[in-house]
């Protein structure tokens, strides 16, 4: 068990900084959340299990330097994800920005180590099958690039001796995500529909191993100054990912193939017609890439130098995922 440790967890009202606060209390670390609205409904159950709440965004250098003072560790988990209605400025703010405030907070404040969660999106589309750490960036939307950006700052921090590790997540889910409940739903009503040829590769990771990744990384002596893809063992086509939440939901899988240019299409104009209004379209090419981007990558350096064990199976994760769904009323029986 930890001893006299304080880590500090941005993005803690979210999926994986939720789960990762939660775990790291229950490894008896002292946690701290640096939370924009304490009244938010996630930071109320987080303070109620004796995490410490301090009110402020990651954009702003003095929110993350008040939240950084005193803390041993620093997670920074926070990150503006895919969407449509945001402006590229803020996707910088909390993407780029942040990581140089934590970098600096940490070094005013003597913090023992930093862990830095990147995206395995800045390989984006990738050619090399699997990617490992050292396949070209490829970043394909401003949501990659600006997280991009954050990571080759903490890559300086690292040549100049900050004892920081990074991160790259493949897809996270498991109970908690509603990301893929879209997915599980229309498999089991049967209106999914699979656009383009279905063998584009998927890599998914199930939470729990996500986050021993992520501590391991904050944890392990000879992490620091280290990149990591953290992922599971197994990558799969569509098709056959498609086919594993069938068979869980107890339907059959869909057969049909639909061209992807019509999607994207689509796309296109959703977002022209939405932008304008600020609202978040139900339908953009972000969400498109799902069909056409290849994601498979290998774990072999997180493996070889922490140790890093991935222990859940898609076919539980995604198990245990529907029965999450279940219990809340998300998907029926």
């Amino acid at each position: 068990m930890p001893q006299n440790t304080l880590a500090l967890v941005t993005g803690a009202t979210g999926f994986t900084g939720g789960h990762l606060a939660r775990t790291l209390l229950d490894r008896g670390y002292a946690v701290r959340a640096l939370v924009r609205d304490l009244s938010n409904p996630n930071a109320v159950k987080l303070g109620e299990l004796g995490i410490e709440l301090v009110e402020g965004d990651v954009s702003d250098a003095e929110s993350v330097d008040r939240a950084v003072a005193g803390c041993t560790h620093v997670f920074h988990i926070a990150a503006l994800y895919r969407t449509a209605n945001h402006a590229d400025e803020e996707y910088r703010a909390v993407n780029t920005d942040s990581v140089k405030h934590v970098l600096a907070a940490a070094k005013t404040h003597g913090v023992q180590r930093i862990v830095h969660c990147s995206t395995c999106g800045v390989h984006g589309d990738i050619v090399e099958i699997p990617a490992n750490e050292d396949t070209p960036y490829n970043p394909g939307d401003i949501y990659q690039r600006t997280k991009l950006d954050g990571e080759l700052l903490t890559q300086e921090a690292m040549a100049a001796g900050a004892p920081v590790s990074v991160v790259r997540p493949t897809g996270i889910y498991g109970p908690g995500d509603t990301r893929f409940l879209k997915l599980f739903r229309t498999i089991q009503a049967g209106t999914f529909r699979m656009f383009g040829d279905g063998q584009i590769l998927y890599h998914m990771t199930f939470i729990d191993d996500m986050v021993a990744g992520i501590i391991l990384a904050g944890e392990h002596p000879d992490a620091i100054g280290e990149v990591f893809l953290i992922a599971s063992d197994e990558y799969c086509t569509l098709d056959d990912l498609v086919a594993a939440v069938a068979a869980e939901l107890g339907v059959k899988p869909p057969r049909l193939h639909l061209p992807i240019g019509p999607l994207l299409f689509a796309a296109t104009i959703c977002e022209a017609l939405c932008k304008p209004f600020n609202i978040d379209p139900p339908l953009h090419r972000r969400r498109v890439e799902f069909f056409t981007k290849a994601r498979a990558f290998r774990n072999d350096k997180a493996r070889r130098i922490m140790g890093f064990e991935p222990k859940v199976s898609l076919k539980e994760g995604l198990h245990r995922t529907a029965e999450w769904y279940r219990a809340e009323g998300l998907l029926k029986r």
